[in-house]
């Protein structure tokens, strides 16, 4: 344990720098903006300075694990944990998505990525050539190896990587949504813009995944005459 983490309180460049390994995006701005929407509430120095215990890092890491693996918004979150409070609270880490955990290398050869997603050679070139997933430089990040094991499983129904084209330009038409919907933010120069961008398209997104859910369900049935 670091000399930041054996002390009782923290700076907020200290919880930065121990947050950021697991959530390379976090800022300071970040955390402040969380502050001013009323998830954590650290305690202040008679001059002013945020001072975090332990308990505040627990929160902080709670709250970034719910947005980034749930996509849940910050009023949901806000909601399970002033509902966990009339208890005792127990930061537990959300489940992924997917309800596995997270994939073991984060950063993987190509040769790795291929036995962790149990497919072959010419369907990652394939995934590749249709613009499904890409290396970053000469790596693929857990996305990708996402991508992979899902297109290896649908392969063995008959749907091929060319068969996925569509999905990928709904994908693109969605972000493109998003892109539009928070351009405004990305234009403001005030601080804690960057951060209620980040807010919103996460909550953004949280929400076409919701619908995009909710129609193929309704069009399966359909499909099953129910």
């Amino acid at each position: 344990m670091g000399e930041a983490a054996a002390r009782a309180y923290m700076s907020i460049g200290e919880v930065l720098a121990l947050l950021q390994g697991e959530f390379p995006d976090i800022t300071v701005s970040k955390i402040r903006f969380l502050e001013a929407e009323g998830l954590i509430e650290p305690q202040r120095t008679p001059s002013g300075y945020r001072k975090f215990t332990h308990a505040d890092v627990e929160r902080l890491r709670y709250i970034l694990t719910a947005q980034r693996d749930r996509y849940l918004p910050l009023r949901v979150i806000k909601n399970h944990l002033e509902d966990a409070e009339q208890g005792t609270f127990q930061f537990q880490r959300p489940r992924p998505l997917d309800d596995q955990p997270p994939p073991v290398p984060v950063r993987l050869t190509r040769d790795e990525l291929l036995r962790s997603a149990g497919i072959d050679g010419d369907t990652l070139d394939e995934l590749e050539s249709y613009g499904l997933l890409a290396p970053k430089g000469s790596r693929y990040d857990a996305e990708a190896l996402r991508i992979a094991r899902a297109a290896g499983e649908l392969a063995k129904f008959g749907i091929q990587p060319r068969h996925l084209r569509v999905i990928r330009a709904a994908a693109d038409r969605q972000v493109a949504l998003i892109e539009q919907a928070i351009a405004p933010l990305l234009r403001r120069r005030k601080p804690g813009a960057a951060a209620q961008a980040d807010e919103s398209a996460r909550e953004l997104a949280g929400l076409l995944l919701d619908l995009h859910t909710a129609l193929l369900r309704v069009g399966v049935r359909g499909v099953l005459g129910r």
